[in-house]
Formats: structure tokens, sequence, C-alpha cells
């Protein structure tokens, strides 16, 4: 199961956010400054899935913009990857050039 959805750019600064749990704001800012600090520090040649406390982060780069999600530890990571893509695909067509 899908627990949130963030889209960040390079510098860190949450362009979407989309929680699928109930999580307090307060929690919320720790949790997304630690998932993007994360990501961001992982290179490209390292794998795009990370475990982190008690669920599972599956993220993409695309240019300046990184897709991240948090899933469960029993969903499929490929999938979730897949539907990054996707969602991404479905962004440039509709608002072309995204």
């Amino acid at each position: 199961m899908i627990k949130f959805f963030l889209m960040v750019n390079k510098q860190g600064q949450t362009r979407l956010s989309k929680y699928y749990e109930h999580v307090e704001i307060n929690k919320r800012t720790m949790l997304e400054a630690e998932v993007i600090k994360n990501c961001l520090s992982r290179s490209k040649d390292q794998c795009s899935f990370i475990e982190y406390k008690d669920f599972k982060l599956v993220y993409r780069q695309y240019a300046a913009l990184f897709v991240v999600v948090g899933i469960d530890q029993t969903e499929n990571e490929m999938a979730v990857y897949e539907l990054i893509h996707n969602f991404v695909e479905v962004l440039d067509k509709y608002f072309s050039r995204v």
C-alpha cells in the first residue's frame, strides 16, 4: 500500500505531497526532510529503493525533479517504480514538457 507521494526539486523543496495515511503536520515536515535527505544524497549508480524505518522508499529522478513514493514492506518495488514513470508520462502529455 502506498503511504505517501512526494515531488521534490534538487534544492530539497517539496513541490507536491500527498499522504494516504493520517500524519500530523509537524511529523510530516520531519518525515519529508529525512526522506529528501536520504534520496538526494544517493548517487545515480545506487539503487532507487531504500529501506527506511518501517517502510520502503522508491524514487526516480527526472532532471531536477525527484518523485518519491513511500510504500509498506509487502508492496512490489518495481511496480511502484513503473507507476512513477507512468505518472510522469501522463503529466508530460497533459502539460507538455513536464
